[in-house]
């Protein structure tokens, strides 16, 4: 399957967002963004490089210890790229670089340099700006090299700001080529957790349904995960971000996943809770139909000019109430919902945005009240989650259960950008029940 011409944005993208961003860049200043370093696994190894997200979203270029700076003064903008150099040696072992002579042209940028020589060729910039958007505490590597050139520039008239608010606003409304991509990711996604429906048997362990999603990842594309991966049977489901996945799947419990590829650098995220033995029981059923049911009234709301926190609380009744039916809480639903009683078993908010990464930059306004906007991308997960110790009727105990897709803000109101993944109990018990035959 060839997958290549789908890897990569093309580059006349990266150099329009970079167009974008200086046209709301001050005069007489500069901005800088770094990517990450090499992260130091054990030993002699090292984790495998992923590039800084904003970085990324500026230039498209992925080695480590790089750094962009683009200047704009007198109304002219200029591209600045800094990195490694060409080195046989160590290309040989580690793999090919770019290097400085072929980064203008493959990267349609104005100029590049020696990461090497970052502190100099910075600090002679910067001595005449009035100021230099930079986002202190992302990188150490990059805090000092900042903290350098500041000091060998002596100007103490340059103001230092944050590019953070400006570029993430930015990567919050996709482009038609981010869509492409992330629809992409979603695809994939839920091809795995069709997969992981197929081929879920009590007595295998979690770990080993995870090894099946990342088998299917890789056949469509994607050769890493957009987060670690959790893959929770029985009471590991109320543990909200475990990961531990070394659990015998019991027969009679559900299991929990929650898992989503990456690819071309774009996050998709998708849970599912499916019986380990291929039917839910009574107990299950009334609690997995309560947060589908959640789920589907807060899809439905989740449009143009409204907003998360409206979806939410109306997620958030339709669960209390059925808490309420199950006899799990106790009272006034409105007494209840004021009181906040279903936070104990439902502790999150009903989605995030999405992106590049998996929990995406972008404002949410106050209470995520912030009105959606056509573009952007976001996750709606509502989940009830209850411990084996909590005070409810003994069948619900040990029962955690989250659905989640990820959509689209569209003029039409919305794109379910991972209904492949199947979500109905009738739908999950049939494709399991298959699997069987």
């Amino acid at each position: 399957m060839d997958l290549t011409y789908l890897q990569k944005l093309p580059q006349a993208e990266f150099s329009a967002r970079r167009q974008r961003l200086f046209e709301q860049m001050q005069d007489n200043t500069a901005l800088i963004v770094f990517t990450e370093t090499e992260k130091r696994r054990n030993s002699d190894c090292d984790y495998l490089f992923r590039p800084d997200s904003y970085f990324w979203y500026l230039t498209g270029f992925g080695e480590p210890q790089a750094a962009l700076l683009l200047i704009k003064t007198a109304g002219q903008c200029r591209s600045l790229l800094f990195l490694r150099s060409k080195d046989p040696l160590m290309e040989t072992w580690n793999g090919r670089r770019l290097g400085v002579e072929n980064a203008p042209t493959a990267l349609a940028i104005d100029e590049a340099f020696d990461i090497a020589d970052i502190e100099t060729v910075f600090a002679k910039k910067l001595a005449n700006l009035t100021a230099c958007y930079v986002a202190e505490g992302m990188q150490e590597w990059g805090d000092k090299i900042v903290s350098a050139a500041f000091t060998l520039a002596q100007n103490r008239d340059c103001q230092r700001l944050d590019w953070r608010p400006i570029l993430s606003e930015m990567r919050l409304i996709k482009s038609e080529n981010e869509v492409a991509l992330l629809q992409q990711a979603c695809q994939i996604s839920a091809l795995a957790h069709l997969r992981a429906m197929k081929t879920t048997r009590p007595n295998r362990y979690e770990m080993e349904i995870e090894g099946e999603i990342q088998y299917e990842f890789s056949r469509f594309g994607a050769r890493f995960a957009s987060y670690n991966q959790i893959v929770a049977s029985g009471e590991n489901a109320c543990i909200l971000h475990y990961n531990e996945n070394d659990q015998i799947l019991k027969d009679g419990d559900l299991l929990l996943i929650d898992a989503g590829a990456e690819f071309a650098m774009y996050a998709g995220d998708i849970t599912r809770t499916i019986p380990i033995n291929g039917k839910f029981n009574t107990a299950q059923r009334e609690i997995y139909q309560l947060v589908l049911d959640a789920m589907k009234a807060a899809v439905k709301l989740l449009v143009p000019n409204s907003s998360i926190k409206v979806a939410n609380d109306c997620a958030i009744r339709i669960m209390t109430e059925g808490l309420v039916r199950l006899g799990i809480l106790n009272g006034d639903v409105d007494r209840l919902i004021e009181e906040k009683a279903y936070r104990q078993f439902y502790m999150h908010g009903l989605g995030h945005w999405l992106g590049l990464d998996v929990h995406d930059v972008g404002d949410y306004g106050v209470e995520r009240d912030r009105p959606l906007q056509i573009g952007m991308v976001l996750t709606v997960e509502p989940g009830l989650y209850i411990p084996s110790d909590a005070d409810v009727p003994p069948q619900y105990k040990g029962i955690g259960v989250r659905i989640e897709d990820n959509l689209l803000i569209t003029e039409y109101g919305n794109k379910n950008l991972t209904s492949a993944a199947p979500k109905e109990i009738a739908e999950i018990e049939a494709i399991i029940a298959d699997s069987r035959l």
